[in-house]
């Protein structure tokens, strides 16, 4: 695999990661079978992608990488879909996230 589909396939698993909170969120503490059952072939699917793209990528960076997105993602699924609060505070912060990011992967 080249770093190219490496570095699609950690955004692949970040964004499946993110489906996963959201899942494990619906499932209230495992006790809804559906999105509990969702909550773990999401969790399987992001860890295998993960493994995956790992071979081929810089652990540091690609692991940063992979923790905003999911950081970023949680944030803005929380937002929109379980109705959490959006201030410029948290703005600003996943921004420092997103620039933190940007910043590693461009040094590397």
């Amino acid at each position: 695999m080249s770093a190219a589909w490496g570095w699609a396939l950690l955004v692949a698993s970040g964004l499946t990661d993110v489906a996963w909170a959201f899942a494990t969120k619906r499932s209230n503490g495992f006790t809804e079978p559906l999105w509990s059952v969702v909550s773990l072939v999401l969790l399987a699917a992001f860890i295998a992608m993960l493994a995956k793209a790992l071979q081929v990528l810089p652990r540091g960076p690609a692991y940063a990488v992979w923790t905003g997105v999911g950081a970023v993602g949680a944030l803005a699924v929380g937002v929109a879909f379980l109705g959490e609060a959006l201030d410029p505070v948290r703005i600003c912060f996943a921004g420092v996230i997103v620039i933190g990011i940007a910043g590693l992967k461009l040094a590397g």
